[in-house]
């Protein structure tokens, strides 16, 4: 084992809101660790004294270990209602605002979630009052604009004692024991329940600092939905426990607005996608987004044109990762200086892998991953309450994969996005990728249909309405 190895495992021993607690105890209190997406900035101080009274307060509503939903955007408030959860050994729910309700519903059952933490100023912003009045039939709505309301002096009082003495005043429950619910996006069926350790979350983010090297001035900006799991691990854990300021945005999808607050905010690490970093390009000007030194870009491939185009524009690297929401999640990533284009780079330190052969298929296999950072279990509405576990602690991604002898890791596609014609697996994602060279302006998305001499084919759907198939073949 490595030493690598070795620091991860031990320091992954610890509950998330000791984590925070640790780093800020080591950092100056004053320190600004969020700019929220308003702009205002709040201290490790403020954030520490609103998470153990908030805490406090929805200690009287909750029971121990009860499982707690959350929903709200990616802010400030979104952490504090996280900490503040934990402080108290409860467990936050991450639940996805976008999914509508029947989802929604299905999670709660799933998680065994009565209520839901929220906020009446992200309802109205949002739009959400419809969606509400339907949880609020199967569960109940907490909002914080009413439990600040109910804050009482004890609450005050374990405001300024908590950091004192966080071993006495702070729940601090067994690494191993559930730290954060996540739910998969009900694509296939109902959602999943994937339930995240103290341990699987810390363990993360010990392999991600000890896989991509930070100078200590970086500021990260963070715009992704901290109900997935790279937006609450990356995004936001990882700069709060580890020191790095980090400006939050509450939605990624404001293109025009978010290479503002980055040159604004002086930002050096972004997290997005693909999509949407080539969005926030178009709508810079030339050097609009300089202050970047690294994008991290993950959920789908980078392609070529994006990163040529952050290098050529505005001098940053793109970092493309992979991972799973059951991996906490990131399992593997580019290092800054080491980008190899059509890999996802090598596995960060502690993954474990596998390779199991897919009929048809040479030279990649199927991905299992074992490792500190892999989930407790499912949750599941036919099930509610009950964590089903791994066998031997092995996932299955579902992803088709190759890893050279260098170790580094090519994603081929989703096992169920391949077509089996005459014998030879085909790849969907490959065929929208050629689709998407050729014509980068449009969508474009590949689908199997049955074929009565090879078994099946591949058809492509385009929005572009002159595409000659003579240039695509």
């Amino acid at each position: 084992m490595g030493d690598a190895v070795k620091r991860i495992e031990r320091r992954s021993r610890r509950a998330i809101f000791q984590a925070y607690l640790d780093n800020a105890r080591r950092e100056k209190a004053d320190k600004v660790a969020v700019t929220d997406g308003d702009g205002r900035k709040l201290t490790l101080k403020e954030i520490t004294r609103a998470s153990f009274a908030l805490g406090g307060a929805l200690a009287r509503r909750t029971a121990n270990n009860e499982r707690v939903g959350v929903l709200l955007p990616t802010s400030a408030g979104a952490i504090i209602a996280l900490f503040a959860l934990l402080s108290r050994g409860r467990v936050p729910a991450m639940l996805n605002f976008t999914s509508g309700s029947k989802n929604l519903l299905a999670a709660c059952r799933a998680a065994e979630v009565t209520k839901i933490v929220t906020a009446r100023k992200f309802v109205e912003i949002g739009g959400y009052e419809k969606l509400m009045e339907e949880l609020s039939a199967a569960v109940e709505v907490v909002y914080l604009e009413d439990v600040r309301e109910q804050i009482q002096p004890r609450d005050k009082a374990l405001a300024l004692l908590g950091p004192v003495f966080p071993s006495l005043l702070a729940a601090n429950p067994d690494p191993e024991e559930p730290g954060v619910i996540l739910f998969t996006s009900g694509t296939e069926g109902a959602p999943k329940g994937v339930v995240l350790s103290h341990r699987n979350i810390i363990a993360n983010i010990e392999q991600i600092s000890a896989h991509v090297e930070l100078l200590p001035t970086d500021i990260f900006f963070n715009p992704l939905p901290t109900f997935h799991c790279y937006g609450l691990t990356a995004g936001a854990l990882w700069p709060i426990l580890n020191g790095y300021p980090v400006v939050f945005h509450p939605s990624p999808l404001q293109t025009k607005i978010i290479p503002k607050r980055i040159f604004e905010t002086g930002s050096t690490v972004l997290f997005a996608t693909d999509t949407f970093l080539s969005q926030y390009m178009r709508a810079s000007p030339d050097g609009g987004m300089s202050s970047l030194s690294i994008a991290v870009c993950g959920a789908e491939r980078v392609r070529d044109e994006t990163r040529q185009a952050a290098e050529k524009r505005f001098g940053f690297e793109v970092l493309e990762g992979y991972g799973v929401t059951e991996g906490s999640p990131v399992l593997a990533a580019n290092q800054p200086g080491d980008i190899r284009s059509g890999t996802v780079g090598k596995l960060l330190p502690a993954v474990e892998a596998r390779l199991e052969p897919v009929e048809g298929l040479e030279g990649a296999g199927r991905l299992f991953v074992r490792g500190p950072n892999v989930m407790s279990g499912y949750l599941s509405p036919d099930q509610p309450g009950v964590v089903v576990p791994l066998a031997d602690g092995w996932h299955d991604t579902g992803d088709i994969v190759s890893i050279d002898e260098a170790g580094y890791v090519s994603i081929r596609g989703r096992l169920k996005r391949f077509a089996k014609i005459g014998g030879e697996m085909v790849s969907l994602a490959v065929v929208e990728n050629c689709a998407s060279a050729v014509w980068p302006d449009n969508l474009h998305a590949a689908a199997i249909m049955p074929d009565a001499k090879k078994g099946e084919q591949v058809i492509l759907v385009t929005d572009r309405a002159d595409a000659p198939r003579a240039l695509l073949l």
